[in-house]
């Protein structure tokens, strides 16, 4: 099966014409070849080319204003099927919907997706609104 790794061109105006004030969380499970999938068929691992993309999209992320709020690693999936197991998870806060459309649209930004591209065999990427945190689970 073929794994999800980009968006359409619809998900990708609904959420830019989604602006509004203030932060936006953005959930990320990436699941990684385990050879990553350079079209120029050089040799590398999905990590080592997820690396490269986390590396070099680094700077762009943090001129925004973006950064990393956590980072976990995958234990065991109690809810979903059994076999689906996330190598990278982690949430990433922008300072707003139109911070994300401009990391996406920067030239060096667009470079390290190929190896986010070549990485990543399977993800998922949810956008959520910012809200306080609490002690129950409804809030």
């Amino acid at each position: 099966m073929e794994g999800y790794t980009s968006f359409t061109k619809q998900v990708f105006e609904a959420f830019a014409a989604a602006d509004r004030p203030g932060p936006v969380h953005m959930l990320n499970l990436i699941r990684l070849h385990g050879r990553a999938a350079y079209g120029d068929g050089r040799d590398a691992t999905g990590l080592e080319a997820y690396d490269a993309y986390s590396r070099l999209s680094a700077p762009v992320l943090a001129e925004l204003g973006g950064r990393i709020l956590w980072r976990g690693g995958f234990e065991l999936s109690l809810v979903g099927p059994p076999d689906t197991v996330w190598d990278i998870a982690f949430i990433a806060e922008y300072p707003s919907p139109a911070a994300f459309v401009a990391m996406l649209r920067d030239p060096r930004y667009r470079e390290a997706m190929a190896h986010r591209q070549a990485g990543v065999a399977d993800s998922r990427l949810i956008r959520f609104s910012a809200l306080p945190p609490g002690t129950g689970f409804a809030g």
